[in-house]
């Protein structure tokens, strides 16, 4: 049976298990509209909403161009350490020391056979001058997992240091940059050579070997990507053939199908070198050249202490310190990576254990902020003592089900809630699906009966007062990506912006920090490039009977009229590669009201307590590897350790969190319940293929 009592919240932050009392001040939360206990009356008009991009919007070039004679592709790169392949080494999707400083390329590929003609014309602009350059093409694979049949030397074109425009053609002497070119005339089929035609698939990598660059560490490999010749863009692959016999077509490289496209053209390949945990931190396949380097320079800022300025990943990498000393004075964690850690869902630990990596919302009895403590619960300090630590005191379980119970060290607060970081993949595209086609879906007061009621959340611009849609957050509470980051940056870490440049106080808070923007609006705007365009992981196993039984029966208990599978994209969104795809996300970005089992007491915006946005599942069998770090081999299997689902993590498998499940979404939880055992495997197994 579904449990039904209300959510159990006691007090929050972190201690030792030690210090917790032996029968804390448990509070039952009641679902509540926003900011109060009840409603009366008529509910007013919903406001307009006004779109983020319209016809008007500025659009960047598109990464793929007909120029009339020919088909012009322009995609960014990055070094790497060994070959897409090389599932011993296990040092392919990571990322190097110093991964920002010189080490991106920019690729223009011009394809004259999408014209009637017979070659392509590769260009290669590094960041720094190389000491040899090479183009590896047409995979191989005989002998060991990284040999190509087309092997070419690109010609340094002598108009180097400077700097480069999409098209490659120098505009400056000032930079480092350096461009390289060759033109390529013949395909090659398992080794046999061809003309170059329509509707071939090259798999290229192209290699980075730096000649004296800033860091010991000089000579890189490329990204391993799927060309398609005559039509232009790069497309998600899969091997085939067998891994130990070179007689086959020896992981021979296609597009991946359609079907697998969860993030369009963003998708990522197959992931074949055993680094599932990495899975969450890679380019978009489509990155354009524009953004190769304002991803790196994000993802450095994703990944700093804002306390001291350190990388939390090699050592070798410098002190960033334009960003040391700007956390706090309170805050809940110095990095954006502390919560969002490989860009996954935050981990749910053992009661007693600090809950550094969630964000406690809190208010006042009335819904308005905290006297003492402002919207959000911030635990730590820059100096002296934080806001009070929180721990999960225990879980309270029923029929199977469990709920967190948390102790808070500074005193509970009149109302709260407690959500552990959601993942970061496809944020981008959830910003570019237009606003017309969220509201289409939009409900409210269940006109044609079928018991979902779902509705658009309404927030108000930061920067232009204007009425958005909530996309982000687990109530919507953000209009957009720049807003659900800056809004992290002031809450979760203290750090000022120019889109949120006052610090969260409560009315009665002394010393809770100086207004005015701290972070620089360049970093944010890489900050912002960089989440915007982390590729989504392709859907797998594709061709599994249980699977495709499990989507079918997905559909027919209801559960696809909120997790929504399919929609496209805008055409005005300002990213060539976030424009007009075809995605799945799975989900309405419409509130929905999932009962009281899953209520907080405090509401959002115009959320209430019970009411949650719809969570895309992209990347919903991926995610508990890239949480808990799990290595090993990846394909057609389920990673299992760390799981934990729902706004708190306390569903452990898929099952608990289908049957958290109530209100508008009853209905689909009875449906899956009363499926015999082997259809309801099939509905889970359908879902790990996500």
């Amino acid at each position: 049976m579904r449990r039904s009592s209300p959510v159990l919240l006691a007090l929050t932050l972190s201690c030792s298990p030690g210090s917790i009392p032996e029968e804390p001040d448990v509070f039952v939360a009641e679902p509540t509209t926003p900011g109060t206990t009840t409603t009366v009356g008529t509910p007013e008009p919903a406001a307009e909403i006004v779109p983020l991009y319209d016809a008007s919007t500025e659009l960047q070039p598109d990464w793929i161009e007909d120029v009339g004679d020919a088909i012009v592709t322009r995609f960014a790169d990055r070094g790497r350490d060994r070959h897409a392949r090389e599932d011993e080494f296990q040092s392919y999707d990571h990322y190097l020391p110093q991964y920002w400083e010189y080490r991106t390329a920019t690729m223009r590929f011009v394809d004259y056979v999408a014209k009637g003609g017979s070659s392509i014309d590769v260009s290669m602009v590094s960041e720094w001058r190389l000491s040899i350059a090479e183009f590896r093409a047409w995979y191989l694979g005989v002998g060991t997992v990284a040999t190509y049949s087309g092997n070419y030397a690109p010609t340094l074109v002598e108009d180097g240091p400077g700097t480069f425009d999409l098209d490659h053609n120098k505009v400056s002497d000032e930079g480092t940059q350096y461009r390289y070119s060759f033109t390529m005339d013949t395909a090659y089929d398992r080794g046999a050579p061809e003309p170059l035609a329509i509707g071939q698939f090259m798999e290229f990598e192209a290699s980075q070997f730096l000649d004296g660059a800033p860091g010991a560490r000089q000579n890189y490999y490329g990204t391993t990507s799927l060309y398609a010749v005559g039509v232009g863009g790069l497309v998600p692959w899969r091997a085939v053939g067998d891994f130990a016999d070179p007689s086959s077509e020896r992981e021979k490289s296609y597009p991946i199908d359609d079907l697998g496209w969860l993030g369009g053209r963003t998708t990522l390949p197959y992931q074949y070198s055993d680094e599932p945990d990495n899975r969450f931190m890679q380019m978009a396949t489509n990155l354009s050249a524009l953004h190769g380097q304002a991803f790196v320079r994000g993802r450095r800022v994703h990944h700093t202490d804002m306390g001291d300025g350190s990388h939390d990943e090699s050592p070798s990498n410098p002190v960033f310190t334009e960003l040391s000393g700007l956390v706090g004075p309170s805050f809940v964690h110095p990095s954006c990576d502390g919560c969002h850690h490989r860009n996954g869902r935050a981990a749910v630990v053992e009661p007693g254990e600090s809950l550094e990596h969630w964000v406690f919302k809190i208010g006042a009895e009335d819904g308005s902020a905290d006297p003492e403590r402002g919207r959000v619960l911030q635990p730590r300090a820059a100096a002296g003592s934080g806001e009070g630590m929180v721990v999960i005191d225990r879980w309270e379980e029923s029929d199977g089900l469990r709920a967190p119970v948390f102790w808070f060290e500074s005193g509970r607060p009149a109302r709260v809630s407690g959500r552990l970081a959601p993942q970061l993949v496809g944020m981008g595209l959830l910003e570019a699906i237009a606003e017309a086609d969220v509201l289409a879906a939009e409900d409210p007061q269940d006109a044609d009966g079928d018991g979902i009621s779902g509705r658009a959340q309404r927030v108000t611009d930061p920067v232009t007062g204007e009425v958005r849609l909530g996309r982000f957050g687990w109530k919507a509470g953000a209009t957009s990506l720049e807003h659900q980051i800056a809004a992290a940056l002031n809450t979760d870490m203290g750090v000022m912006t120019s889109v949120l440049p006052e610090p969260d106080c409560g009315p009665d808070q002394v010393g809770c920090g100086e207004g005015g923007a701290e972070l620089s609006d360049a970093d944010l705007e890489d900050l912002v490039t960089y989440v915007a365009l982390l590729g989504v992981p392709a859907r797998r196993d594709l061709d599994d009977a249980e699977a495709l039984q499990g989507e079918a029966l997905f559909d027919t208990i209801g559960c696809a009229a909120c997790h929504r599978p399919e929609i496209t994209t805008s055409a005005f969104h300002p990213f060539a590669e976030l424009r007009s795809q075809r995605i799945r996300p799975y989900t309405d970005l419409l509130l929905h009201d999932m009962g009281p089992g899953l209520a907080d007491d405090l509401g959002e915006g115009e959320a209430s307590g019970s009411e949650w946005r719809t969570p895309p599942l992209w990347g919903l069998g991926l995610g508990p590897c890239v949480t808990g770090g799990v290595e090993g081999p990846l394909q057609s299997q389920t990673c299992t350790p760390q799981a934990s689902y729902l706004h708190d993590g306390r569903a452990r498998d898929l099952t608990e969190a289908i049957r958290w499940h109530g209100g508008e979404a009853e209905a689909s939880r009875e449906g899956f319940e009363a499926l015999p055992g082997v259809e309801q495997q099939a509905v889970l197994r359908f879902l790990q293929t996500l």
